[in-house]
């Protein structure tokens, strides 16, 4: 397996464990005066119970809300008022929060972080849990109820996953859970999962890395560890989902889509990277197989997408869609797209296309390197789902390493019959109808 290519940008970093069990890592940067600081906590929703799911998204939204020293939506404000900006997000495995601001204030940040961290849950009380509850209801609405095409991610894990695995369900999580959840429920998960020892401290930019470090210990290190995480047990999968799976969604879309879902290797595996490479050649552009064929040379769809979505636990998932021209069919437009996938079994891919993906590839990773925010993002990253942060300085020429037999292996294992999900959206009202 390739390890750092000297010849390729590395990032310095250094790592420090506090003595609750806080991992700190350091970057210094000082190309321009910002410092980037993200704390990735080492729960998603693939940590939620049954009945219990859409917490780790509320907390998303909780966390916004004041703590013990900082009002609601003031961590918001003061942020911006120092010329800073901030977010936070949630995803099956993890969840992040994070604050990029001039150098000379990065402690202020520190601060912010550290308050909610250990004095989150004074501010948590009925009337705010009823408050983002209602945030997150219309969330949904927004983003998967009322929006053309907004159920499939919700349709097309419940149809790659088993209904067992936490995989099955997405971060928005349930409705009616969310409903059922008691502030007792609420706090609980907080206490369990929202600790220092179960986090990752990224500090990336214009800094000292010992002043950093410093600063860290004299903020986060008071604050107690947890009672322990839970484990996760056994999440392995077989490689296959074992049947075809079709549905079709009558709902108020204005063009005929088909999605296409399949279970793969996990993130961080050779073979999700084979994936990626296979994804950029498939569909990455104008110049793509996929683009070529259904846009440009048949005319049969308006776009189509293709991606991977990487999960650390039992396996991954390939997917993408296309969306229909109305002078053509939908039951054509499934048949050429996984006939190009199919092709991409049989044969080899050209050593142009493969030129032509690494590139890319390359330039989308060089780019995200010269950013202080997305370096602290990949460091908490690789530090809290591989226990490797210096995966930074690997995982380029782990993609550059690719070639076109293992493009063809990995395609082979996955773009299969048993191994296939397809959703297809068809303008008009009414409940989908599934079939096996």
């Amino acid at each position: 397996m390739p390890g750092i290519d000297p010849s390729l940008p590395s990032v310095r970093f250094v790592e420090h464990r506090l003595d609750n069990g806080l991992r700190v890592l350091v970057a210094p940067d000082h190309l321009a005066p910002v410092v980037a600081i993200n704390v990735w906590y080492d729960v998603g929703s693939k940590h939620e119970q049954p009945g219990r799911t859409g917490f780790a998204h509320l907390f998303e939204h909780l966390m916004f809300q004041g703590s013990r020293h900082v009002g609601k939506a003031e961590h918001l404000a003061i942020v911006q008022g120092a010329g800073g900006v901030v977010n936070g997000t949630t995803y099956f495995d993890r969840t992040n929060y994070f604050e990029t601001l001039p150098s000379h204030r990065f402690e202020l940040g520190l601060w912010l972080e550290a308050d909610r961290m250990a004095t989150l849950l004074d501010a948590v009380n009925q009337e705010n849990l009823d408050n983002q509850r209602d945030v997150v209801k219309n969330e949904k609405r927004q983003s998967y109820d009322n929006r053309p095409y907004g159920s499939f991610y919700e349709r097309l894990l419940a149809s790659v996953m088993p209904e067992d695995h936490p995989y099955h369900h997405t971060p928005i999580g349930s409705m009616a859970d969310l409903d059922a959840a008691s502030l007792d429920d609420v706090r609980a998960f907080f206490r369990t999962y929202y600790v220092p020892d179960n986090a990752v401290l990224a500090i990336v930019g214009d800094v000292d890395p010992d002043e950093a470090v410093a600063s860290a210990r004299r903020y986060f290190e008071p604050i107690p560890p947890g009672p322990g995480i839970p484990p996760l047990g056994d999440l392995s999968l077989p490689p296959h989902i074992g049947r075809m799976v079709r549905e079709e969604i009558h709902d108020r879309v204005p063009l005929t889509r088909v999605h296409l879902g399949f279970r793969t290797p996990p993130f961080g595996t050779p073979a999700f990277e084979a994936l990626e490479v296979a994804t950029q050649i498939a569909a990455g552009g104008q110049g793509s197989r996929l683009y070529r064929r259904l846009v440009r040379e048949r005319r049969i769809a308006q776009d189509v997408v293709l991606f991977m979505l990487p999960l650390v636990e039992g396996a991954s998932v390939l997917a993408g869609w296309a969306t229909v021209r109305p002078e053509a069919d939908a039951a054509t437009v499934e048949a050429v797209f996984r006939e190009e996938l199919e092709r991409m079994t049989a044969e080899p891919v050209t050593d142009d296309e493969l030129l032509r993906a690494r590139a890319l590839i390359e330039s989308e990773e060089l780019a995200a390197l010269g950013r202080v925010e997305e370096v602290a993002d990949r460091l908490a990253m690789y530090a809290t789902l591989f226990d490797r942060p210096a995966l930074i300085n690997e995982q380029l020429a782990r993609y550059l390493a690719v070639d076109a037999p293992a493009i063809r292996q990995v395609m082979r294992d996955v773009v299969r019959p048993d191994n296939m999900a397809v959703l297809t959206y068809v303008p008009g009202a009414g409940a989908g109808e599934a079939a096996a």
